[in-house]
């Protein structure tokens, strides 16, 4: 048995910056409006023809390597999280394989949203731990900015998100102290229409029925979110699935370094902050930046923090995610 380490880290965002008064020009909202229910004061948004999900992880993902001193032909297997992939079929995986040039290695697509970079991981740690691959590619990617309803009626949900990409390389870890000590992962299927997008879908309205309509009313094809009670499963779940991470390695809250949350909204990780005391040097917060990017938020936020410094060798890093489905879960990593 052995354990996974992320050995190198990446991140891509899109150059183009869109604040709060530059969404103000088109919905009605504005940037107090915006930050006091967020946190968020500015997001990436692709430019069509520049970027895409699959493009934007394959940036990520060739930092990551290059940091890793992995080279490309030792990378045994591709676990790509998002809910934005570039076609309804094939997934992204797939292309990233493509266009980084890697062997005929097995690509995996994970669709389970914001916690999708935390389920990628936990897939990737378990070919390791076992012993079936060496070095696992993980990417979380996303691109919201295309799919959103850029109008006042759906204000509530499209200044939340934004457009992005990280990634990790994970590879063997013999030291049995270090690596990923565990992941936890769970999911609430009742909850799963009070964040989500149902058309284009099979068993709901597929493309044909959204033609035939051509209702303008129609909404399907946009998400929806109950955000009071996404907000309240979410404070409860975090904080439960950090604990079982804790409690499963022995570990109190005061060995904490260092806490990646989802990027979902700041008064979430404020909340979570607070509930389990922990300073502003122990929890690391960017979607003032760049909005929810939904499966790529920790990857990008997990690489901003090493670049910083604020992730060194020894520490302990705890990783944890909520979001539709509902699914949630955590991580645990001694760096």
């Amino acid at each position: 048995m052995y354990h996974s380490k992320i050995a190198g880290l990446g991140f891509y965002v899109p150059s183009n910056v869109v604040t709060n008064d530059d969404l103000s020009k088109i919905i009605d909202t504005n940037d107090e409006w915006i930050q006091e229910r967020t946190g968020i004061q500015e997001r990436r948004h692709i430019i069509r023809g520049e970027d895409t999900t699959t493009s934007m992880g394959v940036k990520a993902a060739e930092i990551a390597i290059e940091r890793s001193g992995v080279a490309k032909e030792d990378i045994d297997f591709v676990v790509f999280a998002t809910l934005s992939p570039d076609y309804y079929f094939p997934g992204p995986g797939v292309l990233v394989q493509r266009d980084l040039g890697l062997r005929t290695v097995g690509a995996l697509d994970v669709r389970n949203q914001c916690s999708g970079f935390i389920y990628a991981l936990s897939v990737a740690d378990q070919y390791i731990k076992t012993g079936m691959y060496k070095n696992v590619l993980v990417i979380g990617s996303e691109v919201h900015s295309t799919g959103l309803d850029m109008t006042s009626r759906g204000r509530g949900v499209s200044v939340i998100f934004g457009d992005g990409a990280g990634a990790a390389v994970l590879s063997r870890e013999e030291d049995l102290t270090k690596g990923i000590l565990s992941t936890h992962l769970h999911s609430e299927g009742q909850h799963a229409e009070e964040l989500a997008l149902v058309a284009p879908g099979m068993g709901a309205r597929w493309v044909t029925d959204i033609i035939a309509d051509n209702d303008p009313d129609d909404e399907s094809y946009y998400p929806y979110m109950n955000g009071q009670f996404v907000f309240k499963n979410a404070v409860v779940r975090f904080a439960e699935v950090i604990n079982e991470g804790l409690q499963a390695n022995n570990l109190q809250v005061s060995d904490i370094d260092m806490l990646i949350p989802h990027q979902a909204n700041l008064r979430i990780s404020q909340f979570i902050q607070k509930k389990f005391g922990l300073t502003d040097d122990q929890v690391y917060n960017n979607i003032q930046k760049y909005g929810n990017t939904t499966a790529a938020s920790i990857p990008i936020a997990l690489t901003e923090a090493w670049e910083q410094g604020k992730i060194k060798s020894g520490d302990t890093v705890v990783l944890a995610a909520f979001g539709s489905g509902f699914t949630w879960g955590s991580a645990i990593i001694k760096w």
